[in-house]
């Protein structure tokens, strides 16, 4: 579940409590968590609605400029509708991830993770290029990032979030950046 900067900034305020999805199936369950930019999010509820029961009260909550607009997006895209409400449960543990240089042990893990990474691919090894490729060009569209390695853009963006999970990477207002944890990990011999 993906939030706009805009209604992140009302998840980390408070104003934004609950999220409106439609889904085949839902990414988040009642009980779960979701990690994001502004922190942990401990998902307190999951409930199937229909379009015409969400009042303008809600829509507010969901950080939408008005009922109608909320309507308009849901609208656009398929699939049951879901209300999520949610609270903040704490801070992004990837934030302190990032900061972090590697251990010699955490080097290993991590060598390992990354290769299982490369292994499950179905367009072949990855990570080592991909890295190297945001290191060389810090704050470029992801878009062109892709293109450069013959990705396809939503396909390389599901991959950068997962070097970003191990710590290795930061989103940019545009594009990415190694973090200090992926710089060591780079710099690393072999």
């Amino acid at each position: 579940m993906l939030f706009d900067r805009p209604t992140l900034a009302g998840v980390a305020d408070g104003s934004v409590t609950v999220a409106f999805r439609r889904w085949r199936r839902p990414t988040v369950r009642a009980g779960g968590t979701l990690t994001t930019a502004v922190g942990v999010l401990a998902i307190d509820d999951l409930t199937v609605v229909d379009r015409d029961d969400i009042s303008a009260d809600e829509a507010a909550m969901a950080g939408a400029a008005s009922l109608d607009a909320l309507l308009a997006e849901l609208d656009r895209r398929d699939g049951e509708l879901y209300r999520v409400a949610f609270h903040v449960a704490g801070p992004d543990p990837r934030h302190e991830l990032r900061a972090r240089l590697l251990t010699d042990d955490e080097a290993g893990e991590l060598g390992r993770r990354l290769a299982r990474l490369d292994a499950a691919s179905r367009h072949g090894p990855w990570t080592a290029e991909a890295l190297r490729l945001i290191a060389e060009q810090p704050g470029v569209r992801a878009g062109d990032l892709a293109e450069r390695l013959g990705r396809e853009r939503l396909a390389f963006k599901a991959d950068v979030r997962k070097l970003k999970a191990l710590g290795l990477t930061e989103s940019l207002e545009i594009g990415y950046r190694l973090s200090p944890r992926g710089q060591s990990w780079l710099a690393r011999p072999g």
